[in-house]
């Protein structure tokens, strides 16, 4: 998975997309989910991360990294 080059993020979940103009605002998993895929880790490096770092279940990372990414997709956010 991966942002759109022009899609500015920082590390406190700000989302901005120039191209629209509109921005978003994410939670601290979030945040660092869209640093890990900046930093160009794989799904499944990003997912252990979180796992290792956070307390969450492989079923709950899995239920919400679904949820995420599609309303990444519906906010136009990644390459096709």
């Amino acid at each position: 998975m991966y942002l759109k080059k022009n899609i500015a993020t920082s590390e406190s979940g700000f989302i901005f997309n120039p191209t629209t103009g509109d921005s978003y605002s994410a939670n601290p998993i979030a945040a660092t989910i869209l640093l890990k895929i900046k930093e160009g880790l794989s799904d499944e490096s990003i997912k252990d991360y979180i796992k290792e770092n956070y307390d969450v279940t492989t079923s709950q990372i899995e239920k919400d990294w679904d949820d995420f990414t599609n309303q990444l997709k519906a906010a136009n956010l990644l390459e096709n």
